[in-house]
């Protein structure tokens, strides 16, 4: 399936569809969020610092949401998702989440690989966005900075990738995982964590909130 979705990007350049194939492979998010995604069906998924799109084409391509709203700063990687995303319900919305932050309501809010990018008013006040957005659950890819070598691994390629890459934030600021727990507790949601590094020697973590009964 996962190929299927990569030649999706051929139409956006060699490089893009090279990349995109590339992290559906080895990036263990995609797996993990669409086994989830199997069980608890996500409805209609707002994907917060979306990127090229690829995670929410690949959950319209499986039938495991019935819409995505894919928001990101980055024009042209959103023109690219639209693209990969053709005859299917898949919307963008340019917004850079650093700056005041209005969201629609959805079943699934997905935040991959985001709030660490951002300054700590930038993460609280996205994460509140998230959780007014959210009906049913919430999920956080994110570096836990408690993992030992892990951990100073994960940051130290962070920002040594930073200069180059296209894809980093302006930081590299992940919070402790009690604080964001917290703050997810007080706004109505049960969280459990879980690795999502695969065979990677990285830091990233799972958090999935699901809204209290």
């Amino acid at each position: 399936m996962f190929a299927r979705v990569a030649r999706r990007y051929r139409g956006c350049g060699r490089g893009i569809y090279g990349y995109v194939a590339s992290k559906l492979t080895f990036d263990p998010v995609h797996r993990d969020v669409l086994a989830l995604a199997d069980e608890e069906h996500f409805g209609n998924v707002l994907d917060l610092g979306s990127g090229r799109g690829q995670l929410g084409v690949a959950l319209l391509e499986a039938g495991l949401a019935s819409s995505v709203v894919g928001m990101d700063r980055r024009i042209r990687h959103l023109a690219q998702a639209c693209h990969a995303a053709g005859g299917l319900p898949y919307y963008a919305v340019a917004q850079d989440l650093s700056l005041p932050l209005a969201v629609v309501s959805a079943t699934t809010v997905l935040l991959i690989d985001v709030l660490y990018q951002l300054a700590d008013d930038a993460q609280h006040a996205t994460l509140l966005a998230a959780c007014r957005a959210a009906q049913d659950r919430i999920l956080i890819r994110t570096l836990d900075p408690d993992r030992g070598v892990r951990s100073r691994l994960s940051v130290g390629v962070e920002r040594m990738m930073h200069p180059v890459s296209p894809h980093s934030g302006a930081l590299v600021n992940p919070w402790k995982l009690p604080r964001l727990l917290a703050l997810l507790t007080e706004r109505g949601f049960a969280t459990s964590i879980t690795p999502c590094w695969g065979r990677t020697p990285f830091a990233n973590v799972l958090i999935i909130g699901r809204r209290a009964m």
